[in-house]
């Protein structure tokens, strides 16, 4: 089993949102930082959050995670933590009002993809994606498996 310090850096995050890479393309993707408490931080460091079924949402300007479940810490003193509470963004202004733009257009939407480490931080990838057709998903299974059989072909002949 790998460690998270020997994956490489494209490889390595807390929680990874498998269920939007499968349902939407992503158009554009945003780094955002994000407001935890120090049991939430150290409960993400060790994978223990779902980011299945949360959206972004925007409220007085401000912009917030929502339903995603970071489990409380085993070891924290602070038992009475939701774990599936808002937790706000940080954003620039400009990015912010890129997002409230594409919330307001019917058709794409605002997801978190992934949470993942830099520089002793936690960050979060935003994206604004848009729901793929039953023929997309179909489109991109058939290019996976196609990609696969080459790896295997080349190791074998490698």
């Amino acid at each position: 089993m790998k460690n998270t310090a020997t994956k490489n850096k494209e490889e390595s995050y807390y929680a990874k949102n498998k269920k939007a890479y499968h349902d939407y393309i992503i158009l554009e993707n945003f780094e955002a930082g994000i407001v935890l408490n120090g049991p939430e931080v150290k409960a993400v460091k060790k994978s223990q959050v779902n980011l299945k079924g949360a959206f972004i949402g925007i409220e007085n300007g401000e912009v917030f995670l929502k339903q995603a479940h970071v489990s409380n810490y085993k070891f924290a003193d602070i038992k009475t933590l939701n774990p599936v509470r808002p937790r706000k963004l940080l954003l620039k202004q400009k990015e912010i009002a890129t997002l409230a733009q594409n919330l307001e257009q019917k058709g794409p939407a605002v997801i978190p993809l992934e949470l993942y480490p830099k520089g002793g931080l936690v960050k979060l990838r935003i994206g604004i994606c848009k729901g793929k057709k039953l023929y997309d998903k179909r489109e991109t299974l058939k290019k996976r498996a196609q990609n696969l059989e080459v790896d295997r072909a080349v190791k074998r002949y490698v």
